[in-house]
C-alpha cells in the first residue's frame, strides 16, 4: 500500500499480521443504544467501502486486544495476548505520525512527505528512509491500519462469502453500520465470521471484528476508540533527531530486489476465506540476525512437523496457521494445517 493512503487512513503497527498470515484486524462496535440510520443493502454497503475515498485530516487513538495465544515476541510485543494502544494523526496529504508506548518509553514513526522517521526513546535510536524506497522496516514501525486492512478483507472476501447488514452501533462517536460476511459452506476455514463497523457519513471501515470456530468472543482486536476529523498541527509532521541520538539509514530488504528480479515473487493457492500465501525467504546469510534490525525471534515458536512437502515448524492461533519449512519456504492462511500441506506439497 502506498504511504500516502497508510496514513489518510491511520492505524498502529502490528507486523505480526503478516508473520501469521493474517491481513484482519478486529475491534467490536461500542457499546451504548444503536444509532438510527437510512436503510441500505448489503450491496450498497460493500460498494461504498471499497470505493470510500481518504477522509482527510485526523487524529485517533487506535486499541488493540489480542487474544491469539502467542507467546511474547521480542521486538513485536504486540503479538503477546493483551492490549495496548496507539496515536496516529494525517494531514490529509501524505503526512504522518504514529506513537506507540512502550514498557521503556515510546516508539514515534514520523512521514514527512519524504523521509520515514522511526525514532525508539529506549535506546535513543533513530532510523530513516526515503519514501518510496526498498529498505527493511522494523516490525513496531509498519503501519497496518485498521481501515485499510478491513476494506482489503471486504474486497478479497465477498466473492465467497455471505454478506448482510446486521443493524448500526456507534463507534469512537461515530454512527456507523455493521457489515456481516460469513465463509460459504464450500470455505476451507478458521474463521466464522467477520465484522466491519462502517462510518455512516464518510463510509470508511472504523472497526473490524474476526470470530473464530467454535468462540463467540473476537480472538483478535483492533479499532478506533477515539477519532477527530480536521485540520492538524503541522509541525507534528515534522522530526529533528533529539541531540545525542543515534540516526541510521534503515538497511536494504533482504534479497528483496533479488527476489523480485528472478521472479520469486509469493504464491497464492486459493481464494477467499481458504487462501494459502506461500513465500520463499532469503538465505540465511542475508536475513538479519533476530533482535537486530527490528527482526523478531520466531525460532522458539511452534511445534515440529513433517510430511511429503518436508519438514519443519507449525504456528497455530486462533484464526491463523503457518508453517515455516526447514528449506526456506513460509506457508501461512487462515486456515487448518492440512489446506497450509496440501499447498506446500503442490
Amino acid at each position: 500500500m502506498a504511504t500516502r493512503r497508510v496514513w489518510a487512513r491511520a492505524g498502529m503497527g502490528l507486523a505480526v499480521a503478516g508473520a501469521v498470515g493474517l491481513g484482519l484486524l478486529a475491534m467490536p462496535a461500542g457499546a451504548g443504544a444503536a444509532p438510527e440510520l437510512p436503510p441500505v443493502s448489503a450491496e450498497d454497503l460493500v460498494a461504498s467501502v471499497i470505493q470510500s475515498k481518504d477522509p482527510g485530516p485526523l487524529h485517533g487513538t487506535v486499541t488493540l486486544d489480542n487474544q491469539l495465544g502467542l507467546p511474547a515476541i521480542p521486538g513485536v510485543p504486540q503479538a503477546a495476548n493483551g492490549s495496548s494502544s496507539g496515536q496516529v494523526w494525517s494531514d490529509g496529504a501524505g503526512k504522518g505520525r504514529l506513537s506507540i508506548p512502550s514498557s521503556q518509553g515510546e516508539k514515534t514513526i514520523v512521514d514527512d512527505g519524504t523521509t520515514v522517521w522511526a525514532w525508539d526513546s529506549a535506546d535513543r535510536t533513530v532510523t530513516k528512509k526515503a519514501v518510496g524506497t526498498d529498505t527493511h522496516t522494523p516490525p513496531e514501525a509498519t503501519a497496518t491500519d485498521p481501515a485499510a486492512a478491513a476494506a482489503k478483507a471486504v474486497q478479497d472476501l465477498r466473492a465467497t462469502s455471505s454478506v448482510d447488514v446486521d443493524g448500526t452501533a456507534t463507534v469512537a462517536g461515530r454512527p456507523a453500520y455493521e457489515l456481516v460476511l460469513r465463509p460459504l459452506p464450500s470455505e476451507r476455514t478458521l474463521l466464522r465470521e467477520v465484522r466491519v463497523a462502517v462510518d455512516s457519513e464518510k463510509r470508511i471501515p472504523l472497526q473490524l471484528t474476526v470470530l473464530a470456530n467454535g468462540s463467540s468472543d473476537p480472538a483478535l482486536q483492533v479499532g478506533f476508540t477515539q477519532l477527530d476529523f480536521g485540520a492538524q498541527d503541522p509541525a507534528l509532521f515534522a522530526f529533528t533527531p533529539p541531540p545525542g541520538s543515534t540516526v541510521t539509514d534503515a538497511p536494504a530488504r533482504p534479497g528483496g530486489a533479488q527476489q523480485h528480479e528472478q521472479g520469486q515473487e509469493p504464491t497464492v493457492v486459493g481464494d477467499g476465506w481458504d487462501t494459502v500465501v506461500i513465500a520463499t525467504l532469503p538465505p540465511a546469510d542475508q536475513q538479519p540476525a533476530p533482535g537486530r534490525d527490528g527482526a523478531p525471534d520466531l525460532s522458539s515458536l511452534g511445534k515440529p512437523v513433517s510430511g511429503a512437502w518436508g519438514s519443519g515448524r507449525e504456528i497455530d492461533t486462533a484464526v491463523a496457521t503457518a508453517i515455516i519449512t526447514d528449506d526456506g519456504r513460509v506457508a501461512a492462511g487462515a486456515v487448518p494445517a492440512q489446506v497450509l500441506t496440501e499447498a506446500l506439497a503442490k
